[in-house]
């Protein structure tokens, strides 16, 4: 069995803040059931290129639902998730968890027995609950530190979302082995990215909020910088096709608004709108049987501890 453990973070940002009005544990359901798939490629094409085994002792930032650590879970990773969301950590912990029963936890933890292993909600800061967090996992498997840490949420596609994670990886990566490979993913160029036209109508709506947390393009050198101010040592980079299909425009915008991409344009105008926009924006990428499809690249750096 692995250790898994799942972590609550209280920092804040660009993005993280829903707008008024909206079911959050409906729109973790989204992401989970509808979105959060489209990264499987993904996934797959880093855990296999840095050989994700039973060796490997896992920190996946900004974690979602779980997806990402299932996947590594079944290579025999031990994994540990941290996000913002309590709805979307509470569905990660039913995935990876499943017939977990009350555990024992300090002071504002919250511990769980699974078929995968001891797990916890801590909630606090990630410099606070991480390294206690941590200890239990390695105590429990023997190692050190973490050999890999993982952001699979885009980074650059809001302004500002850089600081966010740069504050994430400054608790993070003291908790990781020297050598230790961090992993951080970004949209590729507009032109191959057919969700982009699609994304713009984030900014569209969101004026003059949109300098805040609506969508950007991606630049070439945002992973870069961000593994830089971190102090990383860069190590590799590649791109990986990760097509979004949907089932209908229904699930296509669900989908969509669940990145929280839309939240500004939400703020500054309301949910209908912002849904008849996407419809709109969608119509080219709709296919004869009602299916939705958009052609994506996406783009990761390695970087080491």
């Amino acid at each position: 069995m692995t250790p898994t453990t799942l972590v609550r973070e209280r920092l804040s940002h660009p993005g993280s803040s829903e707008p008024p009005g909206e079911d959050l544990g409906a729109r973790a359901r989204d992401w989970s059931e509808i979105q959060e798939r489209m990264l499987v490629p993904l996934h797959e094409a880093v855990y296999d290129r840095l050989e994700v085994g039973p060796a490997t002792r896992l920190l996946g930032l900004r974690c979602g639902t779980g997806l990402a650590l299932l996947t590594a879970a079944s290579r025999g990773a031990a994994v540990t998730g941290v996000d913002s969301s309590p709805e979307r950590l509470a569905l990660a912990r039913e995935r990876l968890l499943a017939g977990g029963a009350p555990g024992t936890g300090g002071p504002g933890e919250r511990g769980e027995r699974g078929e995968q292993g001891d797990a916890r909600i801590v909630e606090g800061s990630p410099a606070e609950i991480l390294p206690a967090a941590s200890d239990a996992a390695h105590a429990a498997v023997d190692a050190p530190a973490y050999t890999l840490v993982t952001v699979f949420e885009p980074i650059g596609c809001r302004a500002g979302d850089a600081d966010g994670i740069g504050e994430l990886l400054a608790s993070a990566v003291p908790l990781a082995g020297r050598g230790a490979a961090v992993v951080l993913v970004g949209w590729g160029p507009p032109e191959r990215c057919a969700t982009s036209s699609v994304l713009r109508v984030a900014t569209k709506l969101a004026d003059p909020l949109r300098s805040a947390r609506s969508w950007r393009p991606a630049r070439r050198d945002d992973l870069e910088e961000v593994a830089q101010r971190a102090g990383l040592k860069p190590d590799g980079s590649g791109r990986v096709a990760c097509p979004f299909g949907y089932a209908d425009v229904d699930s296509a915008v669900r989908g969509l608004v669940s990145t929280g991409l839309f939240d500004a344009a939400i703020a500054a105008t309301d949910r209908k709108q912002v849904d008849k926009e996407l419809v709109e924006a969608l119509h080219p990428y709709r296919r004869g049987d009602g299916t939705v499809w958009m052609g994506n690249v996406f783009r990761y750096v390695i970087a080491r501890v």
